[in-house]
């Protein structure tokens, strides 16, 4: 009678461990991919502001390194193509915003002219990103550049 009793005994799975099991992932994954985008940009050494505020978080990057190498989301392109793809991406989503990472010690000539091709594709949302007290920020068009629409 004992051996009957134990080949009927249906096996089973215990849940408490398997969900144990697929929360440890599920958090492991949500804090790779918050790291993975935290560090989305070209590295440039940003000049500092007291007037930092804090960036928004659905924006384009464009990087502009001390030798006047431009980067759009970590693409280098020069500024017929920077134009281009800028107009393709203002036409998809309208109020996208721009976010220029200019090295401290690249030219003031190549920040207005990244600045100037912004603006031909007609995007006004237009921030330039800089650094506080150790902590990346940016400072808002309205505290650095002047709209004249």
């Amino acid at each position: 009678m004992k051996i009957s009793r134990r080949l009927t005994d249906k096996a089973r799975i215990e849940m408490i461990p398997l969900i144990d099991v697929v929360f440890l992932l599920l958090v492991t994954f949500i804090f790779f991919a918050m790291s993975m985008t935290i560090n989305r940009g070209i590295p440039v050494n940003l000049p500092v502001s007291s007037a930092a505020q804090v960036k928004e978080k659905d924006c384009a990057e464009i990087a502009i390194k001390k030798n006047g190498e431009i980067f759009f989301n970590r693409e280098k392109m020069n500024d017929r193509a920077l134009l281009s793809r800028l107009v393709l991406l203002h036409r998809k989503s309208p109020g996208i915003k721009i976010v220029i990472s200019g090295d401290r010690e690249a030219s003031y000539k190549s920040v207005v002219s990244v600045i100037d091709v912004v603006k031909r594709a007609g995007i006004s949302g237009l921030s330039l990103k800089t650094k506080i007290d150790n902590q990346w920020s940016e400072a808002g068009s309205k505290n650095a550049l002047r709209d004249d629409k």
